[in-house]
């Protein structure tokens, strides 16, 4: 299947935005969508769960726990107040990084995905921004060691702990309109092949 070749160049916003709806609507052709459609009812599954539960952790919590004490460990060289920030920073790039290379492949139902991975991880950041002055929260550190909390040090550092619920809600707030806008446009993609009446193409 030949792709629509999209360059920014000169071109306005809308153009751009028409051309790639025109790529994705090319790629859809022939694609299965009721397996990715099992995948959208557990993203939705999740946002559910998020506006209901400030703390709730879904099965990409492991996963983005490990990812933020790995950013520890990546930045351990830098000054301390990077160091700290790059647990949150690396948790929440990993699923734009991933973004990125899916929609290099490209895979278009996969970068929505992605979204929704990244506003989770928002929603994490948030509920572990709003505990930066009471430190609540479990904590896990690598090795077992003494553990601090990284957004009560950070917002501590920066003169701001006093806000942290502000910035707690706001990132939340993000999170929401990020994970709304990623499975509107999963279900949207998902329409688009349902609809598709031509046969499956040899990719899955």
């Amino acid at each position: 299947m030949t792709h629509v070749k999209i360059t920014t160049g000169k071109r306005s916003w809308r153009e751009l935005i028409t051309a790639l709806k025109a790529e994705v609507t090319q790629w859809t052709e022939g694609r299965l969508w009721w397996w990715r459609g099992l995948i959208l009812a557990w993203l939705v599954y999740i946002a559910v769960r998020h506006l209901s539960d400030p703390l709730y952790t879904s099965l990409f919590g492991g996963l983005d726990l490990g990812i933020h004490e790995g950013g520890h460990l990546l930045f351990s060289w830098a000054p301390k107040f990077i160091m700290v920030l790059a647990g949150s920073f690396t948790q929440c790039a990993a699923p734009l990084i991933a973004a990125w290379l899916f929609l290099r492949q490209p895979d278009y139902f996969a970068v929505p995905v992605c979204g929704a991975w990244f506003a989770d991880n928002l929603y994490s950041v948030a509920a572990y921004v709003s505990d930066a002055r009471a430190m609540e929260l479990p904590l896990v550190s690598v090795g077992g060691g003494q553990t601090e909390h990284d957004w009560n040090y950070i917002l501590g550092s920066l003169g701001l702990l006093r806000w942290d619920t502000f910035f707690g809600g706001a990132i939340r707030l993000l999170a929401l309109v990020i994970m709304a806008l990623s499975l509107a446009a999963g279900a949207w993609i998902l329409w688009t092949m349902a609809r598709s009446s031509k046969q499956p193409a040899s990719s899955p």
